[in-house]
């Protein structure tokens, strides 16, 4: 593909995913669209066979990271506070943003279920932008939307992404066959 077209297919993937969550977000006036999606679109519309790109890596990253970012508010005390950009930055909330973010890196990589993003989800609930179980919900359920409308775009345009989860890649890169292929031994 070459790289005009590549840079049209991630034009319209990404623009569709989130347009699909926007209107969802219009719809129901709940928070379908936050910061992380953006990155976990474009891993899949640029690099859709990148096991960081996968369904499982991004529901997996998603899901430890909510739950991180919630038990980090619960755990300092946050859960009733404004978030950070109302109040500041206090001491509590600086355990609650590195120890989220720890934790998820943690279980993400005792699961090798690397997926970048979900370190952007677990700060923006872990620094109170998202706090409620219904805006957690909500969060969850839009990663799934923006990756089913992304898995769905592949296919239609010929870069799928994998059904569930992808090859895992050497770190090689180039060696074995380039970012966005699985290792070739």
């Amino acid at each position: 593909m070459g790289q005009a077209r590549r840079a049209a297919h991630a034009f319209t993937g990404g623009a569709l995913a989130l347009v699909v969550a926007g209107v969802v977000a219009l719809v129901t006036h709940q928070p379908w669209l936050f910061p992380s999606l953006g990155p976990a679109v474009m891993l899949h519309v640029e690099k859709p066979r990148s096991p960081q790109s996968s369904p499982r890596n991004t529901f997996i990253g998603h899901g430890v990271a909510l739950l991180a970012g919630y038990g980090f508010l619960l755990a300092c005390g946050l859960t009733d506070e404004p978030s950070a950009l109302q109040e500041g930055i206090s001491g509590p909330r600086i355990v609650a943003a590195a120890g989220s973010l720890a934790v998820t890196l943690l279980v993400l990589v005792l699961l090798k279920a690397s997926h970048p993003p979900a370190g952007a989800t677990t700060l923006i609930v872990s620094l109170g932008l998202l706090r409620t179980s219904t805006q957690l919900l909500v969060a969850a359920a839009a990663v799934v939307l923006v990756t089913a409308v992304d898995w769905l775009y592949g296919r239609v345009s010929g870069r799928p992404m994998p059904l569930w989860a992808a090859p895992e890649q050497s770190t090689e890169g180039e060696r074995d066959g380039g970012p966005d292929r699985p290792t070739v031994r």
